[in-house]
């Protein structure tokens, strides 16, 4: 019985420890601390947990971030149980004025294929679209498929199964590849469709939550193939594809490659931001790119608690610049910055007035 007491002891320890130094009333050694709660997407958890610890060494606010999942993110808001919902798959204008809300890109990032596969170094094994449709359809499920070896002239690849992994819950990232492999393959179009959740074909029988779980069942499983966040992929020392994109390169995702993709998003036209950045022209970009997503009401009830969550977004988006690149992910351009702080002064209220002035 003393073991357990002291467990839990330590683990309360690490929970105060992780959103910083405070007491059981959330007293920090100087003042009372605000907690911002967010929940979603797992997606660009490695950049916001980067901006939170950095936040938090200069001001007194804390960041309390659930990485659940797009799905989880969007019913917690809608439950309002959270400040704030993070999501991958930007929901349609027609949603968000259903719900009340409002939605905002925050960064850009990339899905990449990741795979289990000894003897290959990463970007050295190639797929082409229709190679990776037919890989999660069933239809290659050997490394040495003559399709597979097609697209990797000169590669000795093995006589080996392939066994995909796939998303257990409700995923924007899920959203992000499905979509892509909606557009790229007519079969996968008419058979599966795209969305945050999926009735997956019978030869996709694996299954991890979260990019960690996905992750973690691609490093475990000989001859697995996988989808991740890019930053995953390099937190983990994961091999990972070249990919052949839309104007029939292989490209390696990078930052470089994320940042193509997205150059000729036109938000400015794009009704409640919604953007989908998958498959996008140009011979260095990245097909599977994405942005990153917040949810937030339109009218708040707490004017002080809200204006504190947009100070947050607003440090992150003109301070954590630098450190979402050295994550490998694209912060959001000035000007789609300067739009999106203008719709908050126009559209999130409290008692009807504007709550960022």
């Amino acid at each position: 019985m003393k073991s357990i007491k002291i467990a839990i002891v330590v683990l309360m320890g690490l929970v105060f420890v992780s959103f910083g130094c405070s007491d059981r009333n959330g007293n920090s050694d100087k003042q009372k601390a605000v907690t911002i709660n967010g929940a979603g997407a797992t997606f660009p958890y490695p950049v916001y947990s980067q901006w939170a610890h950095e936040y938090k060494k200069i001001t007194s606010i804390r960041l309390n971030y659930q990485s659940i999942g797009s799905g989880g993110g969007i019913m917690q808001i809608k439950a309002k149980t959270v400040d704030f919902g993070a999501s991958d798959a930007p929901l349609k204008p027609e949603e968000l004025s259903e719900a009340g809300l409002v939605q905002f890109p925050m960064v850009i990032g990339g899905v990449v294929p990741v795979l289990n596969l000894e003897g290959f170094e990463a970007g050295e094994i190639h797929l082409t679209a229709e190679n990776l449709a037919d890989i999660y359809l069933g239809k290659i499920n050997k490394w040495n498929d003559a399709k597979m070896k097609m697209s990797n002239p000169g590669l000795n690849l093995p006589d080996k199964a392939i066994a995909t992994v796939h998303r257990a819950d409700g995923s924007g990232t899920t959203w992000i590849f499905t979509n892509y492999l909606y557009k790229v393959s007519d079969e996968w179009k008419s058979k599966v469709g795209f969305g945050k959740a999926i009735s997956w074909p019978e030869a996709n029988n694996i299954a991890g939550k979260g990019n960690e779980g996905v992750a973690a069942f691609v490093k475990k499983v000989d001859g697995s193939i996988g989808y991740v966040e890019y930053a995953y992929a390099l937190q983990n020392k994961m091999n990972y594809v070249k990919l052949q994109n839309k104007a029939g390169v292989f490209v390696m995702p990078n930052a470089k490659s994320f940042q193509a993709a997205a150059a000729n998003a036109d938000w400015a036209n794009a009704d409640g931001y919604y953007l989908v950045l998958t498959d996008q022209p140009g011979k260095d970009s990245w097909p599977i790119t994405g942005a990153s997503f917040i949810l937030m009401y339109r009218n708040q009830k707490d004017e002080v608690k809200a204006k504190e969550v947009l100070k947050l977004f607003d440090w992150c988006y003109k301070k954590g610049g630098e450190l979402a690149k050295k994550l490998d992910y694209v912060p959001m351009p000035v000007k789609v910055v300067e739009m999106v702080e203008k719709k908050w002064s126009e559209e999130i209220k409290a008692n009807g007035s504007p709550v960022w002035k």
